[in-house]
């Protein structure tokens, strides 16, 4: 069986002194929604940064496509290929939709303007609104905004912390939806949610965490079947 095409294996540290992920292991495959649930500072943004490079591990190991890039700074994993949304302050707020885009296109020496297209067919409201500035847009609207920027790096691997934080029950299904036809064109989405229910419900592999380690790893839907999971994490 071949390894996944994103993976942190065994991670094992934190920002400081103490750990705060012990011998985790979150991956992601072609194509694969991976979710990373569990409760609140259970180490689920934590392991995605590490995962990005945003913190230093004393143990474990982050390959991309088969390469090891454990020694990369999150700007060259960039250039390696994984894309990152933040939960927070992840537009510029006083630049256009259109200048957002750009933005996020500032490795490339190419022609952009196939994937902007791309962008603005998978997030219609964007081609919209792609004149007026960013901050003026609804929470979900800056979310498309975010991810369209990922995007427009063409990254390998999506990683996306909490994307539907602070919007509505409507707008979080739209951009679900949106994810998942992220997804169906072969891009792996690796994303933690607070939503777990409903994020389990779109994912091909489910990671719970308790206290920065593994606690469940099944599919989404198995996940979502298990009563101990249901009966801890999921309200029953």
């Amino acid at each position: 069986m071949s390894a996944p095409f994103l993976i942190g294996e065994n991670m094992t540290g934190g920002y400081g002194a103490a750990d705060i992920l012990h011998d985790c292991t979150i991956a992601v495959d072609r194509g694969e929604i991976a979710v990373i649930v569990g409760p609140n500072g259970a180490g689920k943004s934590t392991a995605m940064k590490a995962v990005f490079g945003m913190l230093n591990l004393r143990k474990g190991a982050v390959r991309l496509d088969g390469e090891d890039i454990g020694h990369l700074t999150p700007q060259q994993r960039v250039v390696a290929g994984m894309g990152f949304v933040p939960q927070t302050a992840n537009v510029f707020t006083l630049m256009t939709v259109q200048e957002n885009l750009e933005m996020g296109a500032f490795i490339r020496t190419d022609d952009i303007s196939t994937t902007m297209e791309e962008v603005f067919e998978l997030f219609p409201i964007l081609r919209e609104k792609r004149r007026q500035a960013a901050g003026e847009l609804s929470g979900g609207q800056r979310q498309q905004v975010a991810v369209g920027r990922a995007l427009m790096t063409k990254p390998k691997a999506l990683m996306l912390d909490e994307p539907t934080a602070g919007v509505s029950p409507i707008v979080m299904d739209e951009l679900f939806d949106r994810i998942i036809d992220v997804a169906k064109t072969g891009i792996p989405i690796l994303m933690v949610e607070q939503n777990a229910r409903q994020a389990l419900a779109i994912a091909d592999r489910g990671y719970v965490l308790v206290q920065g380690a593994n606690a469940h790893t099944d599919t989404g839907e198995a996940l979502l079947a298990d009563p101990e999971v249901r009966r801890s994490f999921l309200g029953g």
